[in-house]
């Protein structure tokens, strides 16, 4: 509840940021990148954005993967698999900020096309 209304009061139109990657940008969960001759590097996540947000995101992201880690393995989410492999390739904190990233743009999606969250989409799509 807290981050939804820090989220609506600082962003007030989901259409102002072209995708989702540039509003998880504006809040800094996006690697900087040293990028030349076509080859792309990427460093870590920058200090620049909006840090309340950034944190509200990132202590979501805590919560969303703990309840994923104790649920059963046959009833997890699509989400909460691909959080879980995540995990076990990368470590927890950068798993923490891949999270926050991806709810990030989730919420760009149902800003911007101002449609309800469908949590079950995708689902019976093969992965």
């Amino acid at each position: 509840m807290i981050t939804a209304s820090a989220i609506t009061a600082t962003i007030i139109d989901g259409r102002q940021f072209k995708n989702g990657r540039e509003f998880a940008a504006s809040i800094g969960l996006v690697p900087s990148q040293h990028s030349t001759g076509g080859k792309v590097k990427l460093g870590r996540i920058t200090k620049r954005g909006d840090s309340y947000l950034r944190y509200l995101l990132v202590q979501g992201a805590r919560s969303a993967f703990i309840a994923a880690r104790r649920r059963k393995p046959e009833k997890l989410t699509r989400l909460e698999r691909w959080m879980l492999a995540l995990n076990a390739r990368v470590g927890y904190y950068k798993t923490l900020v891949a999270i926050a990233n991806k709810h990030a743009r989730i919420i760009w999606a149902v800003l911007a096309k101002g449609e309800a969250f469908d949590p079950e989409y995708g689902e019976s799509q093969p992965a």
